[in-house]
């Protein structure tokens, strides 16, 4: 099975005229339509929305197009909040999903009348005292420790988590939330990551939906929604099957009737904040090999480095690789694909069968749209890229300008070499 890239040759010969490599680049067209079949699966529950987690891609410009698609945003920090304000959302198209969290923030969420999702018993009291209230719709979010196992095998282990509260705790939460004022529940998990099965969320939203009617029946306290957070994964290699929304949305409608209806709780909404399965395939990052090195390995160096992707260095990451125009060429040769930082694990690939690469040739790094530009940083003095989307009709739209050693230095505190970066940056 081969991956396609959704740009040619070609068009990136034409796009690095006005805009050079490295960049991101998103597809408008694959974001919107999968947008479309995830509200298509999930039409079944009259409540459903997709709280889109901004942390996965953070750029106006595409929450933007999510939003149009009936899409809210999961926030979890002051920034995020800010951006989700910035392109229009409001009160509860907003979700603030946050940990070990700075007061202001909470102030800051409440202030924009989002849904504030607690992530430690504690943080009852901490809100309380910083808003001075408990908001009226609150949510809670649940960790069940241990594994989290499918008919595949372990899937993750919610009990080395940080997040979340015990099931006593949620228990203890909502009935100090109920006599504090709250009167809209909900509970939120996460409990596995970058699943490619279409098994996990049917199987995780029985669960919730099981402690959903012993909850309301215990306390008293009315469930009005469960978010089934994020974990719904991408086939980052290409031989892998990719999860089947529809079908997901199906096992998610068949445990809603089979638990919640019969308990007279069939008006409860489904929520999700998927970030990876959103964008993850819509966007790439494109970069142009510049040299070659023959030593004890073959070794191709691309502009690009883990400052523009660091998912394979941090995490080992695979994403493919397409040579753009090489498509059909036989994978005869082997390189470790690099970046130029002092750090040896600067590879988007290590080992990676692929055609002959030449310099000059431009490499699309697949599956890049999620947790790619978003987890940038600037070691050795390297600097951002720009972001473009490549719209509906052809056209290619710069969304964010590269960075330049203007922004590096913008933060430094010192007025005479402040002054000297000026006059050398001004030659």
């Amino acid at each position: 099975m081969m991956k396609k890239a959704f740009v040619t040759k070609e068009q990136v010969e034409s796009i690095v005229k006005s805009f050079p490599t490295p960049f991101y680049i998103y597809d408008e067209k694959g974001i919107v339509e999968n947008a479309k079949a995830v509200y298509d699966a999930f039409s079944w529950n009259k409540g459903f929305k997709e709280y889109f987690a901004v942390k996965a891609t953070p750029n106006p410009v595409l929450m933007d197009i999510l939003m149009k698609q009936g899409c809210g945003f999961d926030c979890s920090s002051e920034t995020e909040l800010m951006l989700s304000e910035a392109v229009g959302a409001k009160g509860t198209d907003i979700m603030f999903s946050s940990n070990d969290t700075p007061p202001q923030e909470f102030v800051y969420a409440d202030k924009l009348g989002a849904i504030i999702n607690l992530d430690d018993f504690t943080h009852i009291d901490f809100l309380e005292k910083t808003i001075g209230k408990i908001p009226e719709t609150i949510s809670c979010r649940y960790n069940p420790g241990g594994v989290f196992t499918l008919s595949n095998g372990i899937m993750d282990n919610p009990g080395d988590s940080k997040y979340g509260m015990t099931k006593d705790q949620l228990f203890e939460a909502f009935k100090i939330l109920k006599s504090k004022g709250a009167k809209k529940f909900g509970i939120h998990a996460f409990l596995a990551s970058n699943t490619v099965t279409n098994e996990y969320y049917p199987q995780l939203a029985g669960q919730l939906f099981e402690l959903a009617v012993e909850l309301q029946k215990e306390t008293g306290c009315k469930v009005c929604f469960i978010n089934l957070s994020g974990g719904v994964g991408i086939p980052y290699l290409p031989d892998q099957e990719p999860n089947d929304i529809k079908a997901i949305g199906e096992g998610v409608r068949e445990q809603f009737e089979k638990i919640l209806v019969p308990a007279g709780m069939g008006d409860l909404s489904i929520f999700t904040e998927m970030g990876r399965f959103m964008m993850g395939p819509y966007g790439a990052l494109v970069t142009k090999a510049i040299h070659e090195k023959h030593i004890y390995k073959e070794y191709i160096g691309v502009d690009a480095c883990a400052v523009n992707l660091m998912r394979p260095a941090m995490y080992g990451a695979y994403h493919h690789i397409t040579v753009l125009g090489k498509e059909n060429d036989e994978a005869i040769c082997t390189y470790d694909i690099t970046g130029s930082l002092c750090e040896n694990n600067d590879k988007f690939a290590i080992d990676r069968k692929l055609p002959k690469i030449d310099k000059g040739d431009y490499l699309f790094i697949h599956d890049a749209g999620a947790h790619g530009f978003s987890m940038g940083y600037n070691y050795n003095g390297k600097l951002k890229c720009a972001e473009l989307l490549l719209k509906e009709d052809g056209s290619v739209q710069l969304i964010r300008r590269a960075e330049k050693p203007r922004d590096y230095f913008a933060t430094f505190d010192c007025l005479s070499v402040s002054a000297k970066l000026d006059q050398i940056m001004d030659r």
